[in-house]
């Protein structure tokens, strides 16, 4: 009788032990891959187009500011990861009108095209600089429109809060020479956005912080309209502030082409 009971009781733990199992494993977290492609998707591809006023404020380390602003436009392909960024500045003087047109492509380099207002100019740029500075700010082209996501390698290294949010913790290594060792960041569980980011240099010392100080939806997509990014090296941080953020706008292609740097399109330059 004894045996018997045993064997019931072994039966009815099974039995009782397999949902919980499988709620665990639906709870698992999901490959680090995964979590950034989310990423890239929330981050950088969000709608199909989007049109924001941006403001810029580049501190040194002594606290002395200067101040940019600009518009940016950006247009997903229809099918792939393509992408068009329209960028045309208002301020200071010194820049102003000056235009900045890219057609990104994740598999090989970017077109870029700079028009000079001075000279009335378009100039074309090379497109092999994507990790060096965006402007003379602490981001870079790549953190402007997106780095690919098969440069890297990914590692889940843990979960944890960080700003209020729970977070994936996922380092990020390039797999090929890079300004970075690695980078390690915390993800939103919610709304997949970088809340923080940390940069190494390839000495593996902390070089660049970024932080998403302020989040909103607009549309239905959680937006960083607040976005820090610290040289711990020089001293040096910049500011960037989204206003009027609007996503599938009805932007058309025909806005992304050499004739708009010349020639801004009114209706969204504001």
């Amino acid at each position: 009788m004894r045996i018997i009971r045993f064997i019931a009781a072994a039966l009815v733990a099974v039995l009782v032990a397999a949902p919980a199992g499988v709620r665990a494993q639906g709870t698992q977290s999901p490959p680090p891959e995964e979590i950034m492609r989310r990423v890239q998707q929330a981050f950088f591809y969000a709608g199909q187009d989007f049109a924001a006023k941006v403001g810029m404020r580049l501190v040194d380390k002594s606290g002395h500011e200067r101040r940019r602003t600009l518009s940016m436009l950006r247009l997903n392909a229809k099918e792939g990861h393509n992408q068009k960024y329209y960028m045309y500045f208002h301020a200071p003087a010194d820049v102003r009108a000056t235009a900045f047109l890219v057609w990104k492509y994740p598999d090989k380099d970017d077109d870029r095209w700079l028009f000079i207002p001075a000279i009335k100019l378009v100039t074309r740029i090379a497109a092999k600089d994507n990790q060096s500075s965006f402007v003379g700010s602490d981001f870079t082209y790549e953190d402007i429109s997106g780095r690919d996501l098969g440069a890297d390698d990914y590692k889940l290294l843990r979960e944890e809060a960080m700003a209020g949010r729970d977070c994936y913790v996922v380092e990020s290594n390039p797999k090929a020479a890079s300004a970075f060792s690695r980078k390690v960041s915390w993800i939103d569980k919610t709304s997949f956005l970088p809340v923080k980011e940390e940069y190494y240099d390839v000495q593996s010392d902390l070089s660049r912080v970024f932080t998403a100080d302020e989040v909103k939806e607009t549309k239905g997509h959680p937006t960083a309209v607040r976005r820090t990014m610290k040289n711990l090296k020089t001293g040096h941080y910049t500011e960037v502030v989204f206003e009027n953020v609007d996503y599938d706008a009805g932007l058309e292609d025909g806005l992304f082409s050499e004739r708009s740097l010349q020639t801004p399109p009114a209706k969204w330059i504001r």
